[in-house]
C-alpha cells in the first residue's frame, strides 16, 4: 500500500511540472495519467461523474464530484493545500447532483440539480459553504436555496461575471424521464444578491431543441455563459450531432430575459463539440480557451463519435466561433475502455489546471467502457498563453 502511494506521488510530481499526455500505456498499468483524488472500483459500478474545480483566495483547491451508475444524487467535496498534489475529502452533500463549484470571495457556492429520479432531473438548487467546502447549506426553500422546482438538467459550466450580475446556463428537460429534447435558459442574479434567494434570480425564456434545425443532430445541452467582446452574453451549447464538429450559440439580452437562436448561422464549427467542454476568456492573452475531446484521425472509425474521448486537445479562439487546436493534451490507445471527459477547469496565473472524469485500468479491472468512468483525476498544464503563439 505505501509503494502505490509513494508511486501516485510520483506520477503526479511529474505532472504538475511536465506537460500532460497519456501516451501509450503498459499492460496492466493501473495509475492515470494525472494525480488521482478519487478512484471508484471499476468492478462497483459507481461511475464518477461531474468534476468540478475551483481556486479560493487563499489559493486552495477545491475539487467536486458526483457518481452515476448503481449511485446517484450525492456531491462529494475535496481540499488540496499543495496545489493539487494530494487531495482530502472534506464533505459530502447529499441530493446534489452536476454541480458548478465557484467562489464569491470566501464564499463558495454549489451550483446543481437536485434529483427527483434515477434520471437525474429535477430541483435547480444553490449551496453555500462559508469554511471553505467543510459545511453547507441545505436548500429547503426559497430563502435558503431552492431556487425553482421541476425537471432541469445542467453541468459544470462557467459561472461567469459580467455587468454586475452573475450568469450561468442550464437546460430544462420538463419531464422526469427521457433524453434528447433540452429546452436552453440562461439564469442571473445580481452580484451583490443572497444568491439563496429564489428572487433575486432572473430566467430567461427556453428554447426547446428541433432536430428538424440540422440533420443529423439530436439535442442540445451543457451551455456555456460566454461574454463576446462586444459584451454581449452567449450560451455555446455542446450539440448531439455524429460528426462531432458542431456547437450552438445562443443570444441572450442585455437584461438576461430573452434567448434567441437562428438555425441558419448560430450553429459555429467547434472541434469535439458533442461531448461536454468548458470555456472561458483570459484577458492576458485576450483569447477564448477551452479542453475538446476532438476526435484524432487514427480512432474515427466505426464509433459514434460522441462516445469517443480518450483524447483530450487544449483550443483557443479570438471570436468564439472559429477554433484552432493547440496542442493534444492528453491522448491513449483503446478508445472502446478509454476516457478524459467532462474536463472542468480554472486559470492559476500563467497555468491551468483541470479536472478530469477518467476511464481507466485499476486493481480490479477495465471501466465497462470509455463513459463509465472510475476516477476523477487532477492534471497541470504550465505557461499554456505560449501555446497561442504556436
Amino acid at each position: 500500500m505505501k509503494v502505490e502511494r509513494i508511486l501516485k506521488m510520483i506520477v503526479g510530481c511529474l505532472l504538475i511540472t511536465n506537460q500532460c499526455w497519456a501516451g501509450i500505456t503498459q499492460e496492466g498499468d493501473t495509475l492515470p495519467p494525472g494525480v488521482v483524488i478519487h478512484n471508484a472500483p471499476a468492478i462497483s459500478h459507481e461511475y464518477i461523474g461531474s468534476p468540478s474545480i475551483v481556486i479560493m483566495p487563499d489559493g486552495t483547491y477545491i475539487a467536486s464530484h458526483d457518481y452515476f451508475g448503481k449511485k446517484l444524487s450525492d456531491t462529494y467535496i475535496y481540499r488540496s493545500g499543495d496545489r493539487g498534489g494530494s487531495w482530502t475529502p472534506i464533505a459530502k452533500l447529499e441530493s446534489l447532483t452536476w454541480a458548478t463549484l465557484f467562489n464569491r470571495g470566501k464564499e463558495l457556492y454549489l451550483i446543481g440539480i437536485s434529483p427527483k429520479a434515477t434520471m437525474g432531473y429535477g430541483d435547480f438548487v444553490v449551496r453555500r459553504s462559508l469554511d471553505y467546502g467543510r459545511s453547507w447549506t441545505e436548500p429547503k426553500d426559497e430563502k435558503s436555496g431552492l431556487i425553482r422546482c421541476g425537471f432541469y438538467h445542467c453541468a459544470p459550466v462557467p459561472v461567469v461575471r459580467h455587468k454586475g450580475k452573475y450568469w450561468r446556463a442550464m437546460e430544462n428537460m420538463g419531464q422526469e424521464w427521457g433524453w434528447g429534447p433540452f429546452s436552453a435558459l440562461m439564469t442571473s442574479i445580481s452580484c451583490e444578491a443572497d444568491l439563496l434567494d429564489a428572487g433575486q434570480w432572473n430566467f430567461s425564456n427556453e428554447i426547446r431543441y428541433d432536430s428538424s434545425w440540422k440533420e443529423g443532430a439530436t439535442a442540445w445541452l451543457e451551455g456555456n455563459a460566454v461574454v463576446t467582446r462586444e459584451g454581449e452574453v452567449k450560451d455555446i451549447l455542446r450539440v448531439a450531432y455524429g460528426p462531432d464538429d458542431v456547437a450552438a450559440m445562443t443570444s441572450v439580452s442585455e437584461d438576461g430575459k430573452i434567448m434567441t437562436f437562428n438555425p441558419e448561422k448560430d450553429f459555429i464549427k467547434f472541434p469535439g463539440a458533442g461531448k461536454k467542454f468548458t470555456i472561458r476568456y483570459d484577458k492576458k492573452s485576450k483569447k477564448y480557451w477551452t479542453f475538446s475531446n476532438f476526435i484524432l484521425e487514427k480512432d474515427r472509425h466505426n464509433m459514434d463519435g460522441g462516445a469517443i474521448r480518450n483524447t483530450q486537445v487544449l483550443m483557443c479562439s479570438d471570436n468564439l466561433t472559429e477554433w484552432c487546436i493547440k496542442d493534444t493534451v492528453l491522448t491513449c490507445d483503446q478508445p472502446e475502455l478509454y476516457g478524459f471527459q467532462y474536463v472542468d477547469w480554472q486559470f492559476d496565473g500563467r497555468d491551468i489546471v483541470f479536472v478530469s472524469r477518467t476511464a481507466w485500468r485499476d486493481k480490479t479491472g477495465n471501466p465497462p467502457r470509455q463513459h463509465d468512468a472510475n476516477y476523477m483525476t487532477f492534471h497541470r498544464i504550465r505557461n499554456f498563453r505560449a501555446f497561442s503563439k504556436k
